[in-house]
């Protein structure tokens, strides 16, 4: 029972901070409004915002709406009918469709591409949009957010995907905003080769060991040296080789394990 009631409390906040937002919701072109005017049912409008901010609405006419939320929409058209029209409308307003808030995805998605932002959209939820990461997507997603009207006024947000994703710290599950631009960022690769069952190139992940990579290789053939293990990596351009590593060394982007062969 508890826990069907604590699931019915959830909901009911989740309604209500939608609709919270629906309300301070500032429309834009392309956007499509419900008005409603109670006990005057001939009076129910749908209309689309013009480019220049306006819509149409039986008895007062062209009505500019551009910059106004939901409240302010509704207090406007009040005000309107209320000189001359009906005494005391009682009017409501409604999102039918949100269209002029949008965002880019871009990178590892299977969809990349410009998705309308319909109302409260979370990073989590747009990443559904557009079908969830590749295979080679790697641990980052990279939020670039205007700040201002200038082009350099740009915040940079960085999401841990790992955290996020697998993990489900949804404390980085941030709110996205108009314009927002996202890119996922594709995974580093590292190296085995030698004496492994399945030497191949294999995704990257921060703090992985030898001994990780070796058994996402399959482990160790009958053959293998374990005590000679090396690693090959570039550093500043230059190949650098670091012989005998221990088991537990961490390796880099773009490293080469090798395993020898014993000599016995």
């Amino acid at each position: 029972m508890g826990k069907y009631l604590s699931s019915a409390i959830f909901l009911t906040f989740l309604l209500m901070s939608q609709y919270a937002f629906a309300q301070d919701y500032i429309v834009g072109e392309e956007d499509i409004i419900k008005i409603t005017v109670y006990d005057h049912p001939d009076l129910t409008t749908t209309a689309r915002v013009s480019g220049d901010g306006m819509i149409n609405f039986p008895l007062i006419g062209s009505v500019s709406v551009q910059g106004l939320t939901v409240d302010e929409i509704s207090g406007k058209i009040s005000r309107l009918l209320s000189d001359g029209y009906l005494v005391d409308p009682h009017v409501s307003v409604f999102i039918e469709e949100f269209k002029s808030k949008k965002t880019i995805i871009m990178g590892q998605v299977k969809n990349p591409g410009i998705y309308a932002l319909s109302g409260h959209t979370t990073f989590l939820e747009l990443l559904s949009k557009a079908g969830g990461l590749t295979k080679d997507a790697g641990e980052k997603a990279i939020v670039k957010r205007r700040s201002g009207p200038a082009e350099e006024d740009e915040n940079i947000i960085v999401i841990d995907l790992r955290r996020l994703v697998e993990e489900g710290d949804t404390s980085l599950d941030i709110a996205l905003m108009d314009n927002d631009n996202i890119y996922i960022v594709k995974a580093g690769v590292f190296y085995i080769t030698g004496e492994v069952k399945k030497p191949d190139a294999y995704k990257y992940e921060e703090g992985t060991t030898v001994i990780k990579a070796v058994t996402m290789a399959g482990g160790f053939t009958d053959k293998a040296s374990t005590s000679r293990a090396k690693i090959i990596r570039k550093v500043d351009g230059k190949e650098q080789i670091i012989e005998k590593v221990e088991m537990d060394e961490p390796i880099l982007q773009d490293d080469i394990i090798v395993v020898p062969e014993s000599f016995f």
